[in-house]
């Protein structure tokens, strides 16, 4: 840590606290102890002695049983802890808060969890909430990390960003609604719309990289960001969009302009479905001579190519992992494809008057991918068209579209009645289809979102 500037606001003996150690925690907890931090931690306390092990060989860990100890003993606690937890978590231990500590969340919705640190936190504690807008495999440097100051000093602010400095990611400063509201726009209806292509593709008994319909750079991102999604905690995705009162209506638009879209292709109404697409498109990206986007594209064809899914034919059977292929792979002749999870991406942006570029500054690596493919279809020249000419005329994708539109009314409708054990049982038993292939899919996917990344350098 650097030492002047501990000096300097009185940290010599400052105290980190984790409650929580999950990917995220564990995460936080290297990256702050290997900066010279020194760390109290804690899980649910059947989990004691595995951290205590995993943890052996850093001296600037310690690992207790239980939140009440860490609370006691830190200068700053950090409750990495599920959503839907936070407030039974935040009742349990917050009422031990060491005084006059400063505490925050790493949740991803931060209502239930400012509403649970104003309600059992003693006065004397200062408020400051984090989110770090990435996976806990991905490089903490140069992503957005969220700082919210909701109750605290100006002294106990400069403390937490001192801290969490050593992750070197770029620092984002909003109230806990502005940043319900962003993470609303961007991950709730991207997470939808992968969710969805995920259900779509299990009840059709397709792994789509396994034959020839899913092919070129477009389709390498649904796949593998799908996979990635699906090879996660449920719960990350649940808590975001149920228990952000803001992602509610954008889960609700993203099904019905799934829905209405649909409609439009079965019943051939190609004027009204051109003009609505065209209307959203200088809605959201702009018109003629004065686009949204930058000059250059947010992704290039010759990084989304290098990163497909395939390999030799395999038994049903076969535990197989995916092979990697990190060269430029052959597309001959992709079959044409509406891409309907796309159109009605930008039909919801535009319904709800977004602009995804507004988000730019604290977007997450996923977004910014799906983004990428979604500009590209709507500013390369006669991709548009020819998605809205394979809607109306061509059947080759019509089953999967069908499975798609109902699959995102049906997390609509979860997401609608705060349906945690049914979105889990929609999660799991599809996260379950494709679980034998996640292993090759996940190493897929980190390299495509590490050279994208390195792409935006």
């Amino acid at each position: 840590m650097a030492e002047s500037k501990s000096k300097i606001l009185g940290m010599e003996n400052f105290v980190v606290g984790l409650i929580g150690m999950g990917d995220m925690g564990r995460m936080y907890a290297r990256r702050l102890s290997s900066a010279g931090w020194r760390i109290m931690a804690c899980d649910r306390e059947e989990k004691y002695d595995e951290l205590v092990s995993k943890f052996s060989g850093n001296s600037n860990v310690q690992i207790l049983k239980n939140g009440h100890l860490v609370s006691r003993a830190s200068n700053y606690i950090v409750y990495s802890v599920e959503a839907a937890a936070i407030g039974r978590v935040v009742a349990q231990f917050g009422p031990s808060t060491r005084l006059g500590a400063i505490v925050g969340g790493q949740t991803s919705c931060k209502d239930p969890e400012i509403k649970a640190f104003e309600e059992y936190l003693p006065p004397d504690v200062d408020i400051v909430s984090c989110h770090s807008l990435h996976g806990p495999n991905v490089d903490t440097r140069g992503q957005p990390l969220v700082l919210i100051k909701h109750r605290a000093s100006d002294e106990s602010f400069a403390k937490v960003e001192h801290v969490l400095s050593c992750l070197e990611s770029k620092h984002v400063y909003l109230t806990a609604k502005e940043h319900d509201r962003i993470t609303a726009d961007t991950q709730a209806v991207t997470h939808a719309a992968f969710l969805s292509m995920g259900k779509a593709w299990h009840a059709t008994k397709q792994f789509p990289w396994e034959g020839g319909r899913y092919m070129g750079g477009i389709e390498n991102v649904k796949i593998n960001l799908t996979l990635r999604i699906y090879a996660q905690k449920w719960h990350v995705y649940a808590g975001l969009a149920i228990l952000n009162p803001e992602a509610h209506k954008q889960i609700n638009q993203f099904a019905k302009s799934t829905t209405e879209l649909y409609y439009l292709m079965l019943e051939g109404r190609a004027d009204e479905l051109r003009a609505r697409l065209y209307a959203a498109k200088d809605k959201v990206f702009g018109v003629e001579g004065s686009p949204k986007w930058a000059a250059k594209p947010l992704l290039r064809d010759d990084v989304l190519d290098r990163f497909s899914l395939g390999g030799s034919k395999r038994s049903p059977d076969s535990s197989l992992d995916v092979v990697n292929t990190p060269t430029p792979t052959p597309t001959p002749h992709p079959l044409p494809n509406n891409h309907l999870s796309l159109l009605a991406m930008v039909d919801c942006w535009s319904a709800l008057g977004i602009v995804p570029y507004d988000h730019m500054i604290c977007s997450t690596p996923l977004f910014r991918l799906w983004l990428g493919v979604t500009e590209h279809l709507f500013r390369t020249p006669g991709l548009l068209d020819e998605c809205l000419r394979v809607g109306l005329e061509d059947n080759t994708f019509r089953r999967d579209d069908l499975h798609f539109t109902i699959a995102a009314a049906g997390w609509a409708e979860c997401v609608a009645l705060r349906q945690f054990e049914t979105w889990r049982e929609r999660f799991e038993v599809t996260q379950r289809f494709f679980e034998p292939r996640f292993k090759g899919a996940m190493e897929v996917g980190n390299a495509m979102i590490k050279a994208v990344l390195e792409s935006d350098d």
